[in-house]
């Protein structure tokens, strides 16, 4: 028996779930849409105010990670932990937390990946600035090129340091954030 995800270090988790870049699936709309139905129906009782699907895997036509990023935002006034806790006693592992975001995963086995991966960010809402990203990029087909060649390019440097990956893709995503706030204004305000 290999040690449970909790009693692994960060580098072994790295090498256990390297970061692999597959080319645009159909089927990551479909696997969005289903576990945000079940989302819905778990979190009745809570205050959310929008479920969203973000990341690469919402680009049509994009290379990703084969990971579908859920945004699921919740009332200002509400008691995050609450929501959290049905999170977790529905399959959802906590990864990180902070004062106003905790994200999950589920799908990461001890085995490395399941059939089925997903990373869900809970915010209060107006906290989503992935929303923006990712229309702008659904909107704009060559900056869209330009990301996923970016993400191509430093795949290979950074397969198994997440930390290094996606901070070196952070220029190019407030880039295009700033641009979209500009463009979209407060279209989600």
């Amino acid at each position: 028996m290999g040690k449970e995800l909790s009693e692994m270090s960060v580098e072994e988790l790295w090498e256990l779930f390297p970061i692999s870049l597959v080319s645009y699936k159909d089927t990551w709309e479909i696997d969005y849409h289903e576990m945000s139905v079940f989302l819905e129906n778990v979190l009745s009782v809570c205050p959310v105010e929008r479920i969203s699907h973000i990341g690469s895997t919402a680009i049509a036509g994009i290379w990703a990670k084969d990971i579908i990023d859920i945004l699921v935002e919740i009332s200002q006034n509400s008691d995050m932990e609450k929501t959290a806790a049905v999170i977790e006693a529905n399959g959802w592992i906590r990864m990180s937390a902070e004062k106003s975001r905790i994200s999950f995963n589920r799908g990461y086995t001890k085995d490395g990946f399941a059939a089925k991966v997903f990373h869900l960010h809970l915010r209060y809402a107006g906290d989503h600035d992935e929303l923006y990203f990712r229309d702008y990029l659904k909107e704009h087909p060559p900056v869209a090129g330009e990301y996923e060649a970016l993400k191509l390019r430093l795949w290979k440097q950074f397969e198994r340091n997440r930390d290094a990956y996606t901070e070196a893709k952070t220029a190019f995503i407030r880039k295009w954030t700033r641009e979209a706030k500009k463009v979209y204004a407060k279209r989600y305000e």
